[in-house]
């Protein structure tokens, strides 16, 4: 902000009420998101989470219909249908598995799968409502970057004073069971991130959307490799509906129609 010359402008016109308006809301979300792919995690196998994780693109699709009026393509909405169909395929592989089996199982769907899903929900929501504070309210991008990080870190703060994490680390410390392993997925995710930043701007969706694809196979083997664990039979029903959706989704985004002279 400083480079561009904004920095003044911004801070001179910042009000709490528009920071609230603007960021609050979304903050919120990504916080209690952050909290429920945590739990997801906890529950599920890397392969399943991954891809049941991509159906946020499908409530990201419904919201920025529903708030901005933005629309899908034909071949997107087919692509959005495919991306629920294995998004219900991978529920019902948890579904049928824990009426097989113990009580681990009905763990993975009511800690695991509703969690995951909950979490792409508001991250739909979420993406929905910072695009439309950025095009409509015309919203610095970098001025909610710092709002929405102080906002969304103040309340995992405050989920602190109640949650079990929180009486953790009010009884052993921040860095309790901190390992050199530890940081491998926080410096994974801080990199990544930046890396998808980088292809978007630089590739473009399109390209982006064969990184997912990649990403999920690379998943997969390292699963294998790592925990002995082969995908289930759901799992490779719904690879190839996840891996197809995402791609068709990339390759034909909407355009409007020319209206002929």
């Amino acid at each position: 902000m400083a480079w561009d010359g904004s920095l003044w402008t911004v801070g001179k016109n910042w009000t709490l009420s528009g920071a609230l308006v603007a960021s609050a809301l979304p903050a919120a979300m990504y916080a209690l998101q952050n909290s429920l792919l945590q739990l997801g995690y906890r529950h599920l196998d890397s392969l399943t989470f991954s891809m049941l994780n991509q159906s946020k693109l499908l409530f990201t699709a419904i919201f920025m219909f529903l708030l901005l009026g933005i629309r899908q393509s034909s071949h997107q909405i087919g692509a959005l249908a495919v991306l629920l169909g294995a998004s219900l395929l991978l529920c019902l592989g948890e579904s049928s598995t824990a009426r097989k089996s113990d009580g681990a199982h009905v763990e993975a769907l009511l800690y695991g799968v509703l969690p995951t899903l909950v979490a792409s929900i508001l991250s739909g929501l979420a993406s929905s409502l910072c695009q439309w504070a950025s095009q409509v309210k015309r919203r610095s991008s970098y001025l909610m970057t710092i709002e929405m990080s102080t906002i969304g870190t103040l309340c995992l703060v405050v989920s602190l004073s109640w949650s079990p994490d929180g009486h953790t680390i009010r009884k052993y410390g921040f860095f309790y069971g901190w390992t050199i392993h530890t940081l491998i997925p926080v410096f994974a995710n801080a990199i990544g991130g930046i890396l998808v930043g980088l292809v978007t701007t630089a590739a473009g969706g399109v390209r982006k959307g064969f990184v997912i694809v990649n990403a999920l196979l690379v998943t997969a083997f390292l699963q294998l490799m790592f925990e002995g664990k082969p995908p289930s039979f759901y799992t490779w029903s719904a690879m190839p509906l996840v891996v197809s959706s995402v791609i068709l989704y990339q390759r034909y985004p909407y355009r409007e129609k020319t209206k002929s002279q």
